[in-house]
């Protein structure tokens, strides 16, 4: 069965637009990204999917293929959904373009889960740290089952307690890291629109709730830092130099 990486690299984000292009270290932060996702399922298994030539011209003078998508998709998952059209695999695993930490081994951990479990969509999650807060709206808070499976995704702290006594004593926090294959995301495009829930929290994982489908969350690493803003910039290359001088 054959497993590839696609990374949804959108230049017109409304926070930090040409975000994917921004450079860290010298480099693209969307060539970390599609080398650190190279390590894991090899270059010829990863795909950069954008809705823009520039970013093309980038990932493909790198030697790393490119899938165009519409300028008008309603979240990262629907532009993998139009992707996935274009490029034929049994598993499609979506790795943010903004994470350039990531670890390659949660991304095989992720796939062999989706190997296990053919009809669940994949997710990572973690722990939120000791010294995170888990009322930030910064950190989508994760809730499962004892099998593991998602019972829903918030912005707010969940699981919520009526008595002090019995809060948790730890949250658990979504790892953007998904697994689905071509079926799951037509029918999460099918859709058409953004679910009521999705919507409210702008958590687009909550859609496929609404499809019935369940959703297995796979604990990987805390997770890694993220560029979410030009301030995100400076910290992120002061991990990406620790991490260079491990390697």
């Amino acid at each position: 069965m054959r497993s590839v990486v696609m990374i949804p690299a959108r230049y017109g984000s409304s926070r930090y637009p040409g975000k994917p292009l921004v450079p860290l270290l010298g480099k693209p932060m969307i060539l970390w990204v599609a080398e650190l996702s190279a390590r894991a399922v090899g270059a010829e298994n990863v795909y950069v999917a954008t809705e823009d030539r520039r970013i093309v011209e980038v990932v493909e003078a790198a030697g790393f293929q490119s899938v165009m998508t519409t300028d008008d998709a309603l979240t990262g998952t629907d532009r993998l959904a139009q992707a996935a059209e274009q490029v034929e695999a049994d598993i499609y695993i979506n790795v943010q373009g903004d994470e350039p930490l990531a670890d390659p081994a949660d991304i095989l951990k992720v796939r062999d889960a989706k190997l296990a479990y053919m009809d669940a969509i994949i997710n990572g999650v973690s722990w939120v740290g000791d010294n995170e807060d888990p009322h930030s709206v910064n950190i989508p808070k994760v809730i499962t089952n004892e099998r593991d499976e998602l019972v829903y995704m918030s912005w707010v702290a969940l699981p919520g307690f009526k008595d002090a006594k019995c809060a948790p004593k730890r949250y658990k926090k979504q790892v953007c890291i998904y697994a689905f294959t071509l079926e799951e995301l037509a029918a999460f495009r099918a859709f058409g629109r953004k679910s009521e829930l999705e919507h409210a929290e702008d958590i687009e994982i909550l859609r496929f709730l609404e499809l019935g489908k369940t959703i297995r969350m796979v604990e990987t690493q805390p997770g890694s830092l993220a560029v979410d803003v030009p301030e995100d910039v400076e910290k992120v290359e002061e991990a990406l130099k620790r991490m260079v001088r491990e390697i």
